[in-house]
Protein backbone atom coordinates (compact mmCIF):
# COMPACT_ATOMS: atom_id res chain seq x y z
CA UNK A 1 0.00 0.00 0.00
CA UNK A 2 1.30 3.48 -0.87
CA UNK A 3 2.38 5.85 1.88
CA UNK A 4 -0.29 8.24 3.15
CA UNK A 5 0.93 11.61 4.39
CA UNK A 6 0.33 12.46 8.04
CA UNK A 7 -2.04 15.35 7.25
CA UNK A 8 -4.42 12.90 5.53
CA UNK A 9 -3.81 9.87 7.71
CA UNK A 10 -4.57 11.72 10.94
CA UNK A 11 -7.33 13.94 9.61
CA UNK A 12 -10.13 14.06 12.23
CA UNK A 13 -13.10 11.82 11.46
CA UNK A 14 -15.45 13.30 14.08
CA UNK A 15 -15.81 16.38 16.25
CA UNK A 16 -14.11 14.71 19.24
CA UNK A 17 -10.86 14.31 17.28
CA UNK A 18 -10.71 18.00 16.31
CA UNK A 19 -7.89 20.04 17.88
CA UNK A 20 -9.05 23.49 18.95
CA UNK A 21 -11.96 25.48 17.43
CA UNK A 22 -14.17 24.71 20.44
CA UNK A 23 -16.24 27.85 19.83
CA UNK A 24 -17.28 26.53 16.39
CA UNK A 25 -17.77 22.91 17.44
CA UNK A 26 -20.01 23.89 20.35
CA UNK A 27 -22.47 25.70 18.07
CA UNK A 28 -22.53 22.90 15.49
CA UNK A 29 -22.96 20.15 18.09
CA UNK A 30 -25.91 21.95 19.68
CA UNK A 31 -27.50 22.61 16.29
CA UNK A 32 -27.21 18.94 15.29
CA UNK A 33 -28.44 17.54 18.61
CA UNK A 34 -31.43 19.89 18.70
CA UNK A 35 -32.09 19.61 14.93
CA UNK A 36 -31.88 23.40 14.47
CA UNK A 37 -30.04 23.30 11.15
CA UNK A 38 -29.46 26.27 8.89
CA UNK A 39 -29.34 25.69 5.13
CA UNK A 40 -25.98 27.51 4.59
CA UNK A 41 -22.79 27.52 6.67
CA UNK A 42 -19.70 29.64 5.97
CA UNK A 43 -16.35 28.60 7.52
CA UNK A 44 -13.57 31.19 7.41
CA UNK A 45 -9.97 31.18 8.60
CA UNK A 46 -6.37 30.81 7.48
CA UNK A 47 -5.11 27.69 5.70
CA UNK A 48 -4.92 24.42 7.56
CA UNK A 49 -7.08 25.22 10.59
CA UNK A 50 -9.91 22.77 9.84
CA UNK A 51 -12.48 24.46 7.59
CA UNK A 52 -12.93 21.61 5.10
CA UNK A 53 -12.49 18.99 7.80
CA UNK A 54 -15.33 20.41 9.89
CA UNK A 55 -17.50 20.68 6.75
CA UNK A 56 -16.96 16.99 5.95
CA UNK A 57 -17.73 15.93 9.51
CA UNK A 58 -20.90 18.04 9.34
CA UNK A 59 -21.85 16.29 6.08
CA UNK A 60 -21.38 12.93 7.80
CA UNK A 61 -23.48 14.05 10.76
CA UNK A 62 -26.31 15.08 8.41
CA UNK A 63 -26.31 11.86 6.37
CA UNK A 64 -25.23 9.14 8.83
CA UNK A 65 -27.50 6.10 8.49
CA UNK A 66 -27.93 6.07 12.27
CA UNK A 67 -29.67 9.46 12.11
CA UNK A 68 -28.79 13.15 12.40
CA UNK A 69 -26.40 13.49 15.32
CA UNK A 70 -23.22 15.25 16.41
CA UNK A 71 -21.68 11.76 16.77
CA UNK A 72 -21.72 10.06 13.35
CA UNK A 73 -21.11 6.33 13.67
CA UNK A 74 -18.20 6.21 11.24
CA UNK A 75 -19.09 2.58 10.42
CA UNK A 76 -22.02 2.81 8.01
CA UNK A 77 -21.46 2.93 4.27
CA UNK A 78 -22.36 6.64 4.11
CA UNK A 79 -19.77 7.64 6.73
CA UNK A 80 -17.08 5.53 5.10
CA UNK A 81 -17.81 6.85 1.62
CA UNK A 82 -17.64 10.46 2.86
CA UNK A 83 -14.29 9.70 4.56
CA UNK A 84 -13.02 8.23 1.29
CA UNK A 85 -14.35 11.16 -0.78
CA UNK A 86 -16.75 9.16 -2.96
CA UNK A 87 -20.20 9.83 -1.51
CA UNK A 88 -22.49 10.73 -4.39
CA UNK A 89 -24.59 13.28 -2.47
CA UNK A 90 -21.57 15.23 -1.19
CA UNK A 91 -20.61 17.51 -4.06
CA UNK A 92 -17.22 19.10 -3.40
CA UNK A 93 -16.41 22.08 -5.60
CA UNK A 94 -13.16 24.00 -5.90
CA UNK A 95 -14.34 27.53 -6.67
CA UNK A 96 -10.86 28.50 -7.85
CA UNK A 97 -11.21 26.17 -10.84
CA UNK A 98 -14.92 26.87 -11.52
CA UNK A 99 -15.09 30.64 -11.78
CA UNK A 100 -17.23 30.88 -14.90
CA UNK A 101 -20.91 31.65 -14.48
CA UNK A 102 -21.91 28.85 -16.88
CA UNK A 103 -20.19 26.27 -14.68
CA UNK A 104 -22.00 27.62 -11.62
CA UNK A 105 -25.35 27.45 -13.40
CA UNK A 106 -24.68 23.86 -14.47
CA UNK A 107 -23.88 23.02 -10.87
CA UNK A 108 -27.07 24.60 -9.55
CA UNK A 109 -29.31 23.00 -12.18
CA UNK A 110 -29.15 19.77 -10.16
CA UNK A 111 -30.08 21.39 -6.84
CA UNK A 112 -33.79 20.75 -7.42
CA UNK A 113 -33.34 16.99 -7.66
CA UNK A 114 -33.60 14.87 -4.50
CA UNK A 115 -30.47 13.21 -3.09
CA UNK A 116 -29.64 9.79 -4.55
CA UNK A 117 -28.71 7.99 -1.32
CA UNK A 118 -28.34 10.38 1.55
CA UNK A 119 -30.73 12.39 3.65
CA UNK A 120 -29.38 15.69 2.30
CA UNK A 121 -27.59 16.76 -0.83
CA UNK A 122 -24.57 18.71 0.49
CA UNK A 123 -22.66 21.23 -1.61
CA UNK A 124 -19.16 21.87 -0.17
CA UNK A 125 -17.68 24.86 -2.03
CA UNK A 126 -14.05 25.50 -1.10
CA UNK A 127 -12.35 28.90 -1.60
CA UNK A 128 -15.76 30.35 -2.46
CA UNK A 129 -14.31 33.87 -2.64
CA UNK A 130 -12.81 32.92 -6.04
CA UNK A 131 -16.26 32.93 -7.68
CA UNK A 132 -16.87 35.75 -10.14
CA UNK A 133 -19.57 38.34 -9.50
CA UNK A 134 -21.79 36.64 -12.07
CA UNK A 135 -21.32 33.30 -10.31
CA UNK A 136 -22.28 34.87 -6.99
CA UNK A 137 -25.40 36.32 -8.58
CA UNK A 138 -26.31 32.90 -9.97
CA UNK A 139 -25.82 31.36 -6.52
CA UNK A 140 -27.67 34.08 -4.64
CA UNK A 141 -31.29 33.06 -5.17
CA UNK A 142 -30.63 29.36 -4.62
CA UNK A 143 -28.65 30.14 -1.47
CA UNK A 144 -31.51 32.21 -0.10
CA UNK A 145 -34.32 29.73 -0.72
CA UNK A 146 -32.83 26.28 -1.35
CA UNK A 147 -34.95 23.10 -1.47
CA UNK A 148 -35.34 21.46 1.95
CA UNK A 149 -33.06 18.58 0.98
CA UNK A 150 -30.03 20.81 0.20
CA UNK A 151 -27.32 22.16 2.51
CA UNK A 152 -24.55 24.55 1.45
CA UNK A 153 -21.16 24.42 3.21
CA UNK A 154 -18.88 27.25 2.08
CA UNK A 155 -15.22 27.65 3.04
CA UNK A 156 -12.87 30.57 2.39
CA UNK A 157 -9.60 32.08 3.57
CA UNK A 158 -10.66 35.57 2.48
CA UNK A 159 -14.23 36.39 3.58
CA UNK A 160 -13.75 40.09 2.80
CA UNK A 161 -14.08 39.26 -0.89
CA UNK A 162 -17.54 37.76 -0.47
CA UNK A 163 -20.50 40.02 -1.30
CA UNK A 164 -22.52 41.06 1.73
CA UNK A 165 -25.58 39.52 0.08
CA UNK A 166 -23.88 36.10 0.36
CA UNK A 167 -22.65 36.71 3.92
CA UNK A 168 -26.10 37.70 5.13
CA UNK A 169 -27.56 34.39 3.96
CA UNK A 170 -25.07 32.18 5.82
CA UNK A 171 -24.21 31.26 9.38
CA UNK A 172 -20.59 32.41 9.61
CA UNK A 173 -17.99 30.63 11.75
CA UNK A 174 -14.50 32.10 12.05
CA UNK A 175 -11.85 29.46 12.76
CA UNK A 176 -8.85 30.75 14.72
CA UNK A 177 -5.16 30.02 14.38
CA UNK A 178 -4.19 27.15 16.66
CA UNK A 179 -2.08 27.97 19.73
CA UNK A 180 1.55 26.86 19.76
CA UNK A 181 1.12 24.48 22.70
CA UNK A 182 -1.90 22.75 21.11
CA UNK A 183 0.01 22.12 17.89
CA UNK A 184 3.07 20.84 19.74
CA UNK A 185 0.98 18.53 21.91
CA UNK A 186 -0.83 17.09 18.88
CA UNK A 187 2.45 16.49 17.03
CA UNK A 188 3.80 14.66 20.07
CA UNK A 189 0.70 12.43 20.21
CA UNK A 190 1.02 11.52 16.54
CA UNK A 191 4.72 10.66 16.91
CA UNK A 192 3.86 8.33 19.78
CA UNK A 193 1.20 6.59 17.67
CA UNK A 194 3.65 6.32 14.79
CA UNK A 195 6.39 4.96 17.14
CA UNK A 196 8.80 7.72 16.09
CA UNK A 197 11.21 9.41 18.47
CA UNK A 198 10.98 13.19 18.65
CA UNK A 199 12.57 15.96 20.73
CA UNK A 200 10.33 18.48 22.48
CA UNK A 201 12.55 21.32 21.21
CA UNK A 202 12.21 20.03 17.63
CA UNK A 203 8.43 19.85 17.89
CA UNK A 204 8.37 23.36 19.31
CA UNK A 205 10.29 24.67 16.28
CA UNK A 206 7.90 22.85 13.93
CA UNK A 207 4.90 24.31 15.74
CA UNK A 208 6.36 27.80 15.53
CA UNK A 209 7.08 27.40 11.81
CA UNK A 210 3.49 26.22 11.21
CA UNK A 211 2.20 29.66 12.27
CA UNK A 212 -1.12 28.40 13.64
CA UNK A 213 -1.85 25.88 10.86
CA UNK A 214 -2.15 22.23 11.89
CA UNK A 215 -1.88 21.02 8.29
CA UNK A 216 1.36 22.95 7.81
CA UNK A 217 2.69 21.49 11.07
CA UNK A 218 1.95 17.93 9.93
CA UNK A 219 3.49 18.56 6.52
CA UNK A 220 6.63 19.96 8.15
CA UNK A 221 6.81 16.97 10.48
CA UNK A 222 6.53 14.65 7.47
CA UNK A 223 9.49 16.48 5.97
CA UNK A 224 11.43 16.36 9.25
CA UNK A 225 10.89 12.58 9.57
CA UNK A 226 12.23 12.09 6.04
CA UNK A 227 15.14 14.47 6.67
CA UNK A 228 16.08 12.78 9.95
CA UNK A 229 15.80 9.24 8.62
CA UNK A 230 12.84 8.22 10.77
CA UNK A 231 13.38 10.46 13.79
CA UNK A 232 12.75 14.09 14.67
CA UNK A 233 15.67 15.77 16.43
CA UNK A 234 16.46 19.34 17.39
CA UNK A 235 19.57 19.50 15.20
CA UNK A 236 17.89 18.06 12.11
CA UNK A 237 14.83 20.30 12.36
CA UNK A 238 16.99 23.38 12.88
CA UNK A 239 19.04 22.50 9.79
CA UNK A 240 15.91 21.73 7.76
CA UNK A 241 14.21 25.02 8.68
CA UNK A 242 17.41 27.05 8.52
CA UNK A 243 16.85 28.25 12.09
CA UNK A 244 19.49 30.08 14.08
CA UNK A 245 21.09 28.40 17.08
CA UNK A 246 20.18 30.29 20.22
CA UNK A 247 23.79 30.40 21.37
CA UNK A 248 24.46 33.08 18.74
CA UNK A 249 21.56 35.17 20.02
CA UNK A 250 22.83 34.85 23.61
CA UNK A 251 26.28 36.00 22.49
CA UNK A 252 24.85 39.03 20.69
CA UNK A 253 22.81 40.11 23.72
CA UNK A 254 25.75 39.58 26.07
CA UNK A 255 27.94 41.74 23.83
CA UNK A 256 25.26 44.43 23.67
CA UNK A 257 24.98 44.40 27.45
CA UNK A 258 28.75 44.75 27.78
CA UNK A 259 28.66 47.69 25.35
CA UNK A 260 31.30 45.98 23.18
CA UNK A 261 30.70 46.92 19.54
CA UNK A 262 33.66 44.85 18.33
CA UNK A 263 32.27 41.74 20.03
CA UNK A 264 28.86 42.37 18.45
CA UNK A 265 30.41 42.57 14.99
CA UNK A 266 32.39 39.38 15.67
CA UNK A 267 29.14 37.60 16.58
CA UNK A 268 27.65 38.63 13.24
CA UNK A 269 30.81 37.45 11.47
CA UNK A 270 30.56 34.03 13.14
CA UNK A 271 26.86 33.88 12.32
CA UNK A 272 27.37 34.73 8.64
CA UNK A 273 29.23 31.44 8.15
CA UNK A 274 25.83 29.71 8.36
CA UNK A 275 24.30 31.92 5.65
CA UNK A 276 21.32 32.86 7.85
CA UNK A 277 18.21 34.84 7.03
CA UNK A 278 19.07 38.07 8.83
CA UNK A 279 15.40 38.97 9.23
CA UNK A 280 15.00 35.69 11.16
CA UNK A 281 18.01 36.62 13.30
CA UNK A 282 16.38 39.90 14.25
CA UNK A 283 13.07 38.15 14.92
CA UNK A 284 14.89 35.67 17.17
CA UNK A 285 16.47 38.55 19.12
CA UNK A 286 13.06 40.16 19.59
CA UNK A 287 11.58 36.89 20.86
CA UNK A 288 14.45 36.50 23.32
CA UNK A 289 14.08 40.09 24.56
CA UNK A 290 10.38 39.42 25.08
CA UNK A 291 11.24 36.31 27.12
CA UNK A 292 13.74 38.31 29.22
CA UNK A 293 11.17 41.02 29.96
CA UNK A 294 8.66 38.39 31.06
CA UNK A 295 11.18 36.65 33.32
CA UNK A 296 12.11 39.94 34.98
CA UNK A 297 8.52 40.79 35.81
CA UNK A 298 7.13 37.25 36.32
CA UNK A 299 9.98 34.87 37.26
CA UNK A 300 7.70 31.81 37.40
CA UNK A 301 6.46 32.22 33.82
CA UNK A 302 9.33 30.28 32.23
CA UNK A 303 8.57 27.42 29.84
CA UNK A 304 10.78 25.32 27.59
CA UNK A 305 9.77 27.19 24.43
CA UNK A 306 11.68 30.28 25.62
CA UNK A 307 15.09 28.59 25.42
CA UNK A 308 17.78 27.59 27.86
CA UNK A 309 16.55 28.54 31.33
CA UNK A 310 19.95 29.12 32.96
CA UNK A 311 21.17 31.39 30.15
CA UNK A 312 17.93 33.35 30.04
CA UNK A 313 17.81 33.93 33.79
CA UNK A 314 21.46 35.03 33.83
CA UNK A 315 20.74 37.58 31.10
CA UNK A 316 17.57 38.73 32.85
CA UNK A 317 19.58 39.44 36.00
CA UNK A 318 22.37 41.28 34.20
CA UNK A 319 20.24 43.49 31.90
CA UNK A 320 18.14 46.39 33.11
CA UNK A 321 14.46 46.59 32.14
CA UNK A 322 15.15 49.91 30.43
CA UNK A 323 17.79 48.36 28.15
CA UNK A 324 15.52 45.46 27.22
CA UNK A 325 12.65 47.79 26.31
CA UNK A 326 14.99 50.07 24.36
CA UNK A 327 16.52 47.17 22.41
CA UNK A 328 13.08 45.72 21.68
CA UNK A 329 11.71 49.00 20.34
CA UNK A 330 14.77 49.63 18.17
CA UNK A 331 14.58 46.03 16.93
CA UNK A 332 10.92 46.42 15.93
CA UNK A 333 11.68 49.52 13.88
CA UNK A 334 14.76 47.85 12.40
CA UNK A 335 12.75 44.80 11.39
CA UNK A 336 10.37 47.05 9.49
CA UNK A 337 13.19 48.91 7.75
CA UNK A 338 15.42 45.88 7.05
CA UNK A 339 14.14 45.39 3.45
CA UNK A 340 15.27 48.96 2.69
CA UNK A 341 18.89 48.26 3.64
CA UNK A 342 21.47 47.84 0.81
CA UNK A 343 21.98 44.28 2.03
CA UNK A 344 20.39 42.35 4.92
CA UNK A 345 23.61 41.86 6.90
CA UNK A 346 24.49 45.56 6.94
CA UNK A 347 20.90 46.32 7.91
CA UNK A 348 21.15 43.99 10.93
CA UNK A 349 24.51 45.45 11.90
CA UNK A 350 23.09 48.97 11.84
CA UNK A 351 20.18 47.91 14.06
CA UNK A 352 22.61 46.47 16.64
CA UNK A 353 24.87 49.53 16.47
CA UNK A 354 21.81 51.72 16.97
CA UNK A 355 21.02 49.78 20.13
CA UNK A 356 24.49 50.60 21.42
CA UNK A 357 24.35 54.24 20.32
CA UNK A 358 21.06 55.01 22.06
CA UNK A 359 21.74 53.03 25.19
CA UNK A 360 21.71 55.43 28.18
CA UNK A 361 25.28 56.31 29.10
CA UNK A 362 26.73 54.31 31.99
CA UNK A 363 23.64 52.11 32.22
CA UNK A 364 24.81 48.80 33.61
CA UNK A 365 22.49 48.62 36.58
CA UNK A 366 21.05 45.26 37.61
CA UNK A 367 17.35 44.53 37.51
CA UNK A 368 15.35 46.44 40.09
CA UNK A 369 12.63 44.58 41.91
CA UNK A 370 10.64 47.72 42.81
CA UNK A 371 10.39 50.52 40.23
CA UNK A 372 11.13 54.04 41.44
CA UNK A 373 11.01 56.12 38.29
CA UNK A 374 8.87 58.53 36.37
CA UNK A 375 8.28 57.20 32.88
CA UNK A 376 7.03 59.00 29.77
CA UNK A 377 5.73 57.35 26.62
CA UNK A 378 7.69 58.87 23.75
CA UNK A 379 6.21 58.63 20.26
CA UNK A 380 8.95 58.44 17.62
CA UNK A 381 10.53 56.00 15.25
CA UNK A 382 12.55 54.69 18.16
CA UNK A 383 11.15 55.11 21.71
CA UNK A 384 13.22 54.70 24.87
CA UNK A 385 12.56 54.09 28.53
CA UNK A 386 14.33 56.72 30.54
CA UNK A 387 16.38 56.86 33.69
CA UNK A 388 14.62 57.06 37.06
CA UNK A 389 13.37 60.52 37.93
CA UNK A 390 12.96 61.05 41.65
CA UNK A 391 10.02 62.75 43.31
CA UNK A 392 9.51 66.41 44.27
CA UNK A 393 11.31 68.02 47.15
CA UNK A 394 8.30 69.62 48.80
CA UNK A 395 4.60 69.07 49.23
CA UNK A 396 3.59 72.44 47.76
CA UNK A 397 2.74 72.88 44.08
CA UNK A 398 5.69 73.94 41.97
CA UNK A 399 5.74 76.82 39.51
CA UNK A 400 6.99 76.61 35.96
CA UNK A 401 10.56 77.47 36.93
CA UNK A 402 13.04 74.65 37.40
CA UNK A 403 16.63 75.58 38.25
CA UNK A 404 19.54 73.88 36.53
CA UNK A 405 20.21 71.53 39.41
CA UNK A 406 16.70 70.12 39.09
CA UNK A 407 16.70 69.52 35.35
CA UNK A 408 17.12 65.75 35.57
CA UNK A 409 16.39 64.74 39.15
CA UNK A 410 14.43 66.24 42.01
CA UNK A 411 15.06 65.23 45.57
CA UNK A 412 12.50 62.69 46.79
CA UNK A 413 10.32 63.70 49.70
CA UNK A 414 8.38 61.39 51.95
CA UNK A 415 5.20 63.20 51.07
CA UNK A 416 2.80 60.29 50.79
CA UNK A 417 4.25 58.15 53.55
CA UNK A 418 2.36 58.09 56.89
CA UNK A 419 4.50 59.79 59.53
CA UNK A 420 4.74 58.33 62.99
CA UNK A 421 3.73 60.71 65.80
CA UNK A 422 4.38 60.30 69.48
CA UNK A 423 1.51 60.00 71.97
CA UNK A 424 2.31 63.42 73.37
CA UNK A 425 2.17 65.09 69.96
CA UNK A 426 -0.86 63.29 68.53
CA UNK A 427 -3.34 65.99 69.51
CA UNK A 428 -1.44 69.20 68.77
CA UNK A 429 -3.92 70.49 66.17
CA UNK A 430 -6.18 69.92 63.23
CA UNK A 431 -3.29 69.98 60.74
CA UNK A 432 -2.33 66.46 61.80
CA UNK A 433 -5.68 64.90 60.92
CA UNK A 434 -4.33 63.50 57.63
CA UNK A 435 -1.57 61.70 59.56
CA UNK A 436 -4.09 60.23 61.99
CA UNK A 437 -6.32 59.05 59.12
CA UNK A 438 -3.34 57.35 57.44
CA UNK A 439 -2.35 55.64 60.70
CA UNK A 440 -5.87 54.43 61.52
CA UNK A 441 -5.79 51.99 58.59
CA UNK A 442 -9.52 52.31 57.96
CA UNK A 443 -11.25 50.73 55.00
CA UNK A 444 -14.24 51.18 52.72
CA UNK A 445 -16.82 53.89 53.41
CA UNK A 446 -15.41 54.49 56.91
CA UNK A 447 -12.09 55.59 55.42
CA UNK A 448 -13.95 57.76 52.91
CA UNK A 449 -15.82 59.44 55.77
CA UNK A 450 -12.55 60.17 57.57
CA UNK A 451 -10.92 61.44 54.36
CA UNK A 452 -13.80 63.89 53.75
CA UNK A 453 -13.68 65.28 57.31
CA UNK A 454 -11.86 68.19 58.91
CA UNK A 455 -10.75 68.18 62.57
CA UNK A 456 -12.13 71.29 64.32
CA UNK A 457 -11.17 70.41 67.90
CA UNK A 458 -8.89 67.92 69.59
CA UNK A 459 -7.88 67.66 73.25
CA UNK A 460 -6.94 64.81 75.51
CA UNK A 461 -10.40 63.23 75.56
CA UNK A 462 -12.53 65.00 72.93
CA UNK A 463 -12.30 65.14 69.16
CA UNK A 464 -14.67 67.13 66.98
CA UNK A 465 -14.90 66.56 63.22
CA UNK A 466 -16.78 68.47 60.56
CA UNK A 467 -18.25 66.99 57.37
CA UNK A 468 -19.56 69.09 54.48
CA UNK A 469 -23.31 68.67 53.69
CA UNK A 470 -22.44 67.08 50.35
CA UNK A 471 -20.83 64.15 52.20
CA UNK A 472 -23.54 63.83 54.86
CA UNK A 473 -24.80 60.47 53.47
CA UNK A 474 -21.49 58.94 54.57
CA UNK A 475 -22.24 59.67 58.22
CA UNK A 476 -24.24 57.19 60.29
CA UNK A 477 -24.28 56.56 64.04
CA UNK A 478 -22.74 53.13 63.47
CA UNK A 479 -19.81 54.55 61.50
CA UNK A 480 -19.32 57.30 64.07
CA UNK A 481 -19.08 54.65 66.79
CA UNK A 482 -16.62 52.61 64.72
CA UNK A 483 -14.40 55.63 64.15
CA UNK A 484 -14.52 56.53 67.85
CA UNK A 485 -13.36 53.03 68.69
CA UNK A 486 -10.50 53.29 66.19
CA UNK A 487 -9.42 56.69 67.56
CA UNK A 488 -9.43 55.36 71.13
CA UNK A 489 -7.16 52.53 70.07
CA UNK A 490 -4.89 54.97 68.26
CA UNK A 491 -4.48 57.35 71.24
CA UNK A 492 -4.25 54.54 73.78
CA UNK A 493 -7.13 55.78 75.94
CA UNK A 494 -10.89 56.36 75.51
CA UNK A 495 -11.81 59.44 73.50
CA UNK A 496 -15.20 60.94 72.77
CA UNK A 497 -15.90 61.67 69.10
CA UNK A 498 -18.42 64.16 67.76
CA UNK A 499 -19.04 64.60 64.02
CA UNK A 500 -21.06 67.57 62.79
CA UNK A 501 -22.46 68.26 59.32
CA UNK A 502 -21.76 71.85 58.28
CA UNK A 503 -19.88 73.90 55.73
CA UNK A 504 -16.17 74.40 56.38
CA UNK A 505 -13.18 75.93 54.64
CA UNK A 506 -10.58 73.43 55.90
CA UNK A 507 -8.53 71.05 53.80
CA UNK A 508 -9.69 67.45 54.12
CA UNK A 509 -7.23 64.56 53.76
CA UNK A 510 -8.85 63.78 50.40
CA UNK A 511 -8.24 67.33 49.12
CA UNK A 512 -4.71 67.23 50.49
CA UNK A 513 -3.99 63.96 48.69
CA UNK A 514 -5.37 65.45 45.47
CA UNK A 515 -3.19 68.54 45.85
CA UNK A 516 -0.17 66.40 46.62
CA UNK A 517 -0.74 64.19 43.62
CA UNK A 518 -1.11 67.22 41.36
CA UNK A 519 2.18 68.60 42.68
CA UNK A 520 3.93 65.30 42.02
CA UNK A 521 2.40 65.16 38.54
CA UNK A 522 3.59 68.68 37.76
CA UNK A 523 7.10 67.90 38.96
CA UNK A 524 7.14 64.69 36.92
CA UNK A 525 6.10 66.54 33.74
CA UNK A 526 8.72 69.25 34.33
CA UNK A 527 11.41 66.62 34.94
CA UNK A 528 10.54 64.74 31.76
CA UNK A 529 10.40 67.97 29.76
CA UNK A 530 13.94 68.87 30.87
CA UNK A 531 15.42 65.36 30.69
CA UNK A 532 18.32 65.38 28.25
CA UNK A 533 17.61 61.85 26.96
CA UNK A 534 14.01 62.71 26.12
CA UNK A 535 15.10 65.93 24.42
CA UNK A 536 17.69 63.98 22.42
CA UNK A 537 15.08 61.49 21.21
CA UNK A 538 12.66 64.24 20.28
CA UNK A 539 15.29 66.15 18.31
CA UNK A 540 16.79 63.06 16.63
CA UNK A 541 13.59 61.29 15.63
CA UNK A 542 11.22 64.25 15.42
CA UNK A 543 9.21 62.70 18.26
CA UNK A 544 6.99 64.11 20.90
CA UNK A 545 5.87 63.26 24.40
CA UNK A 546 2.34 61.92 24.37
CA UNK A 547 -0.06 64.20 26.26
CA UNK A 548 -1.11 62.85 29.64
CA UNK A 549 1.33 59.92 29.37
CA UNK A 550 3.68 61.07 32.14
CA UNK A 551 3.02 59.31 35.44
CA UNK A 552 4.90 59.66 38.74
CA UNK A 553 5.68 56.14 39.99
CA UNK A 554 6.22 55.42 43.67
Amino acid sequence: MSYQVLARKWRPRNFEEMVGQEHVLRALIHALDENRLHHAFLFTGTRGVGKTTIARILAKSLNCEQGISSHPCGQCSTCQEIDEGRFIDLIEVDAASRTKVDETRDLLDNVQYAPTRGRYKVYLIDEVHMFSNHSFNALLKTLEEPPPHVKFLLATTDPQKLPVTILSRCLQFNLRRLPLDRIQSHLSDILQKENINGDAAALNMLAQAADGSMRDALSLMDQAIAYGGGKVTDTDVRAMLGSIEQKFLYQILESLQAGDAAAVMQCIQNLSAQAPDYADVLSGLLSMLHALALLQQIPDIYDASMGNEASLRALAQSMSPEDIQLYYQIGLVGRRDLPLAPEPRSGLEMVLLRMLAFRPEGDSTPVRTTPASTVAKVTSQTAAVQKPVAEPASSTPVDNHVDNKQEQTIEKHTLDQPQETSVDNRAEGKNEWHQIVAALNLGGILRQLAAQSVMTHCDNTNIHLCVAPGNAPLLTSEREAQMQEALSAYFGHPVKLKIEVQEHDGETPALRDERTQQARQTNAEVAIEHDEHVRSLIETFDGKVRPNSVRPID
